[in-house]
């Protein structure tokens, strides 16, 4: 898994949190609010995560923890119980199609 350089991190979230903190202070303006996204999009691809505020949560972990903490966070996720795995292939239903019975 590649990660980021940690500097970079730092960088795009402080930009992040600033952009936050303009687009709070004026949430009417179309142009702040398009930094604003574009800043979290910016978070997101770098962290992997689908929302910036996961984004935002997973580069403060990144910056406070070592290497091996940040990589042992991630594989401790919670897993499914009491779901039991289909095996084979999938079922399909089969339609038959009766013309003029």
């Amino acid at each position: 898994m590649l990660l980021p350089a940690k500097a970079e991190v730092a960088r795009q979230l402080r930009r992040y949190r600033a952009w936050e903190r303009a687009m709070l202070a004026a949430p009417a303006d179309l142009a702040v609010r398009s930094t604003f996204e574009d800043a979290g999009y910016t978070l997101c691809v770098l962290m992997g995560k689908r929302c910036a505020r996961e984004a935002a949560d997973a580069a403060e972990r990144y910056l406070r923890s070592t290497l091996a903490a940040y990589l042992g966070e991630q594989d401790e996720r919670p897993r499914a119980t009491g779901v039991t795995a289909r095996r084979g292939p999938p079922r399909t239903r089969r339609w038959r199609f009766l013309a003029g019975r």
